[in-house]
């Protein structure tokens, strides 16, 4: 088992906030628009039992692309608001949306649902884009 923080930056959290627009402004007509549902795929991979009271309903999860990943040129990395890395997005539901991060959409995660399946962790989110 596995647990790492990744910075995150407070920038991005204000923006996954729908506080701040990308120049600094205020963004009060930022729309969310709804992707896909998914779990989160590799929560068994890693140590997260002691965060998961800490993972509630309706939290944001941060979205980080990682295509220097050995084992998918598309990932997308899905962390807590803290840094602590949850797991990935699907490989069968990725392309898509690593494409949107790459031409700069900002996207993030919203926890659905959560409940352990004997040792493991299910996860379910919904990936938005944030529109400005």
């Amino acid at each position: 088992m596995e647990q790492s923080l990744v910075q995150i930056d407070p920038k991005l959290l204000a923006l996954l906030h729908g506080a701040f627009g990308k120049d600094g402004g205020l963004q009060p007509f930022a729309r969310e628009i709804m992707l896909i549902e998914c779990h989160i795929a590799g929560t068994s991979y890693r140590d997260i039992k002691g965060i998961e009271p800490t993972l509630a309903v309706g939290s944001l999860l941060v979205l980080k692309r990682e295509p220097d990943n050995a084992h998918d040129a598309l990932a997308i990395m899905i962390a807590d608001e803290t840094g602590h890395h949850l797991g990935y997005v699907p490989r069968v539901k990725n392309e898509a949306l690593a494409r949107l991060m790459d031409a700069g959409k900002l996207l993030f995660g919203k926890l659905e649902k959560k409940e352990w399946v004997g040792d493991w962790l299910k996860v379910e989110m919904r990936v938005f884009m944030r529109d400005f």
